[in-house]
Formats: structure tokens, sequence, C-alpha cells
């Protein structure tokens, strides 16, 4: 029994000790409700600065006949995760379809690698989508069939980006660019903290 609680106390003093050395400065907490940027991944991750936090959404997709459907409210938080080396959205809706994405830069290609979840089809391989900047825009692409099987791919754009809001929306585009479906919109306000 006492060789059991030398065992139990040694492990129990390793897993502190290890746990003091791991720097979680920049993690969500009480005083950093979105957590913070690391130093080290500031410039990486500029393009998504202004968006970092909560902001109340206007949702609304197409219709299965093409038509656009009703507005849905929405709720769209941005926050650093990794200990400020990467980025996590969250959204809630009204129609209770939630969804987040997980966003790393990737600066060896100078683009962001954007992996997208819905809690509404589990059951799917999550899309993901690569791209940046492009002017003042957030721009991430994904290859992606129109539902008749023409080859294209599917367009995220960021725009008009400000410490008050953005925009967002999702396009299905052909591969040389001359037919481009838009398929969701989202109109976003921050929320004042």
């Amino acid at each position: 029994m006492k060789g059991l609680s030398f065992v139990l106390l040694m492990s129990l003093t390793v897993f502190v000790q290890a746990q003091s050395t791991i720097d979680l400065s920049f993690e969500v907490s009480p005083q950093l409700p979105y957590g913070a940027v690391h130093p080290e991944a500031k410039d990486d991750l500029a393009d998504f600065a202004p968006i970092i936090g909560r902001c109340n959404c206007k949702s609304v997709n197409r219709n299965a006949d093409r038509t656009w459907g009703d507005t849905v409210d929405m709720i769209w938080q941005f926050k650093y995760i990794m200990n400020g080396r990467a980025i996590q959205d969250e959204t809630w809706k009204a129609d209770g379809k939630h969804s987040g994405s997980i966003r790393q830069f990737q600066p060896d290609s100078a683009q962001w690698v954007v992996t997208y979840f819905s809690a509404s089809t589990v059951g799917y391989k999550p899309g993901v989508w690569i791209g940046g900047k492009i002017g003042e825009d957030i721009v991430l692409k994904m290859e992606q069939k129109a539902p008749n099987g023409l080859d294209g791919f599917s367009r995220l754009t960021f725009s008009d980006i400000s410490e008050q809001g953005y925009n967002w929306i999702g396009e299905w585009v052909s591969v040389d660019g001359s037919f481009v479906y838009p398929f969701w919109k989202i109109f976003c306000v921050k929320q004042q903290e």
C-alpha cells in the first residue's frame, strides 16, 4: 500500500510541475473572454484581428427553388485558441443550425486553412477552405461540384471588415469564373462589450 501511495504522490507531483511550466497566457479566461493573439503569431493572425469578438448577425440562405429564405438571427463569435496561435469561430442560430470553424494560418504558403463543422450534419466530412487576403477582403476557396455535377469551387468572402462588424458571403463559382451563384449571406454588427 505504501508503494501505491508513493507512486500516486509522485505522479501528482509530476502532473502539477508540468502544469506550472505550461504557458496559457493567451487562452480564453475571465480577463480575456476571446483570448489574445500570441506575440509570435501577431502578424500571421492580423487578417482576422478586427473580427475577434462577438457579433449580432442576420443570416439568409437560398431555398431549393433558388429564392432567398427567411432571415435568421445569429450570433457569430471569434476567439483565439491554441494559446493565441489559431482562431476558432462559433455560430448560434435562432433556427438551431449551429456551426463553427478552426482557422490556422500557414506561414510557408501565406494562406489560411479553415475547417468547417456543422452541428446539423455531424456525419459528413468537414469542409476545408484555403485562402487569404485579397485587397481588403478575406477570400477562401474549396473545390466543389455544383448540384448538377459541374466542376467549380465554393468561395467564402469576408468583406467590409471593420471594428464595427463585417459582411460574409458564400458562393459557388464555375472553374472559369464566368458563373457565380450566391447561396448564403451574413451581415454582422459587433456587440458592445
